[in-house]
C-alpha cells in the first residue's frame, strides 16, 4: 500500500516542483506587472495540489502503521498533517491567500522602499483575517497562535515558546550589558561605512561558496530584494542574496546563512526524492542549520583567518585579521534583524514573537502595528525607527502569510547552539578547512533523515535533549565574555 500511495504522491510532487520554480521567479526575475497573474497561476497549483493529496486520504487511512518502517511512518505522519489541513481549512480560504500574498509581496517591496505603512496596511489586515480564520479553522489548545505556530515547527506551544524566551531573554541581557560594558567587540567598526561595488562583492561570494564546497551543478546564487532559499528538488536548490553597497559583511553572511540551508536540503538522503519526506524536518531544525554556518563558523576567528586573503585582493581594507574579526562580531542594539549580531538577534524575535501572539488572538489591531513596533524596540533594545521602512516594515514573512515563522530563528539559534556542544573540536576543523567533515556530522546527527521524524524525536534521537536555551547562553558567554 505505501508503494502505491508513493507512486500518486509523484503528481503532488510534480506541482510542488513547478510550484517551488514559480516561487523563485516571482521573487528575482518576474516583471512586477505580472503579480495578480501569477497568483492565479500559484492559487489554481495550490488548489491541485490539495486535491490529488486530499485523493490519496483512502488510501493513507488503510495503512497499518505497525507494519512500517520509519520512513514510511514518516511519510504517512506528513501526509496526515497534510490532510488534516486541507478538510480543516477550506480552499476558498488558501486560494485568497495565494492571490493577496502574490499581490502583496511586491506592494510590501514599495511600501518599504517609501517608509510608508499605510500602503502595505490594507493587505496586511486582511492577512491576519485569513490566519485568525485558519487558527480557528483547524483548532488549538490554549493559544490561538499554537495552531499557526505548530505548521512550521510541528508540536511546538506557546507555552514551549514562552519558557525558551523566558529563560533566553535575561542571560542576553546580562550578557550584552557585560559585552558593552567592556568593549572588546565594538559597537561600531570603519568597515561598516565602507561602500563596496556590487559586481566585486559577488566575486567575493563566489569565493565563500567555493570555501563552503558548495555543489556548482545542483545550487546557484542569484539576487532579490530579501535573501532566502528555495528546494525545487534535491538536484536543484537555490539562495539569493543582495547588495546594498555598504557594510559588506551583511551579504557575506546573508550567502553564508543561506548557504546553511541550502546544504541541509541537499543532504537529505537522496532516496527520499519525490515523497513527503524529502525536506527538512522544520523550519526551526532549517534555521539551526543556516544560523550554525552563519554564526557559529562563519563568524569565528577560525573562518575570518580564511576569509581575509580573499577580502584583502578584492577590497581596499588596511585592517589586520583581528580587527576583521571584531568587525565580524560587532554588537550594537540596532533596528534591523537581518543585520542583527548574535548577542541582540533574538531580542528582535521576541518582540516579532509577542506581537504576532497579540494578533492572532486579537488583542492588537494591524493599524497598532508601526506604534506598538517601535515601542518593543525601545524596551528591548533602547532604539526606535525613524520610519516604517527600518521598522514594521523591514520583514518579508508578513507580506508571505508567514505567521508563526519568526519564533523558529530562535529556536535555531538555540540548536545551532546544540550543536556546538556536541560537535568534537570544531575550531581545528574550520581552521584545516575541513568543510566535509562538518557536513558529515550534520548529514549523521539531523540532514539525512529528512522530514521522516518530528522535530523534537529528532533532537532526541540527535542530543537526548530539545530546545535548551542554555546551551545558546552558554555559547555566547564563552565566545562575548570569557
Amino acid at each position: 500500500m505505501l508503494q502505491e500511495i508513493l507512486e500518486k504522491y509523484k503528481r503532488v510532487w510534480s506541482l510542488n516542483y513547478s510550484q517551488a520554480l514559480l516561487a523563485w521567479d516571482l521573487e528575482t526575475y518576474m516583471p512586477e506587472e505580472d503579480s495578480a497573474l501569477r497568483g492565479e497561476v500559484l492559487a489554481n497549483i495550490s488548489t491541485m495540489i490539495r486535491e490529488m493529496t486530499m485523493a490519496l486520504e483512502p488510501d493513507v487511512e488503510k495503512v497499518r502503521e505497525e507494519d512500517l518502517d520509519d520512513f514510511g511512518k514518516g511519510v504517512i505522519r506528513v501526509l496526515r498533517r497534510s490532510l488534516r489541513f486541507y478538510k480543516l481549512v477550506p480552499k476558498e480560504i488558501t486560494e485568497e491567500l495565494d492571490r493577496l500574498t502574490s499581490q502583496s509581496v511586491v506592494v510590501w517591496r514599495e511600501s518599504k522602499r517609501k517608509g510608508d505603512f499605510n500602503l502595505f496596511k490594507p493587505y496586511l489586515e486582511r492577512i491576519v483575517e485569513l490566519q485568525r480564520t485558519i487558527a480557528e479553522k483547524l483548532g488549538y489548545e490554549g493559544h490561538p497562535y499554537n495552531a499557526l505556530v505548530d505548521l512550521y515547527e510541528e508540536g511546538i506551544t506557546v507555552t514551549d515558546l514562552d519558557a525558551v524566551f523566558s529563560q533566553l531573554l535575561p542571560d542576553l541581557r546580562t550578557i550584552l550589558e557585560k559585552v558593552l560594558a567592556e568593549g572588546y567587540f565594538p559597537s561600531n567598526h570603519p568597515l561598516k561605512e565602507m561602500s563596496y561595488d556590487p559586481k566585486v562583492m559577488e566575486e567575493v561570494n563566489r569565493e565563500v561558496m567555493k570555501i563552503l564546497n558548495m555543489p556548482t551543478k545542483t545550487f546557484r546564487m542569484d539576487v532579490s530584494a530579501h535573501p532566502f532559499t528555495i528546494r525545487i528538488s534535491s538536484k536543484d536548490v537555490r539562495i539569493t542574496t543582495r547588495y546594498e553597497g555598504i557594510d559588506f559583511r551583511s551579504t557575506i553572511f546573508s550567502v553564508i546563512h543561506e548557504s546553511g540551508h541550502a546544504m541541509y536540503e541537499l543532504m537529505v538522503d537522496p532516496a527520499y526524492e519525490m515523497t513527503p519526506v524529502a525536506g527538512g524536518a522544520s523550519t526551526g531544525i532549517h534555521e539551526s542549520q543556516s544560523r550554525f554556518w552563519e554564526n557559529i563558523v562563519g563568524r569565528s576567528r577560525e573562518f575570518t583567518n580564511i576569509l581575509y586573503p580573499i577580502l584583502k585582493s578584492k577590497l581596499p581594507i588596511k585592517d589586520d585579521q583581528e580587527s576583521l574579526y571584531r568587525y565580524f562580531n560587532m554588537v550594537s542594539p540596532s533596528l534591523i534583524r537581518v543585520d542583527a549580531d548574535e548577542v541582540t538577534y533574538n531580542f528582535h524575535i521576541a518582540l516579532r514573537y509577542e506581537i504576532e501572539k497579540n494578533l492572532i488572538s486579537g488583542k492588537l489591531n494591524v493599524s497598532d502595528l508601526p506604534s506598538m513596533w517601535n515601542d518593543f524596540m525601545d524596551k528591548y533594545l533602547g532604539v526606535r525607527p525613524k520610519h516604517d521602512g527600518e521598522g514594521v516594515l523591514q520583514d518579508i514573512h508578513w507580506s508571505q502569510g508567514s505567521f508563526g515563522y519568526f519564533p523558529t530563528y530562535t529556536l535555531g539559534n538555540v540548536l545551532a547552539a546544540t550543536i556546538y556542544h556536541f560537535i568534537e573540536d570544531l575550531p581545528t576543523k574550520v581552521s584545516g578547512g575541513d568543510i566535509n567533515g562538518i557536513r558529515a556530522f550534520l548529514s549523521e546527527k539531523i540532514c539525512k533523515y529528512g522530514a521522516v521524524y518530528p522535530p523534537k524525536v529528532l533532537l532526541t534521537k540527535a542530543f537526548g535533549e530539545v530546545y535548551n536555551p542554555k546551551r545558546l547562553s552558554s555559547y555566547l558567554e564563552k565566545k562575548y565574555i570569557a
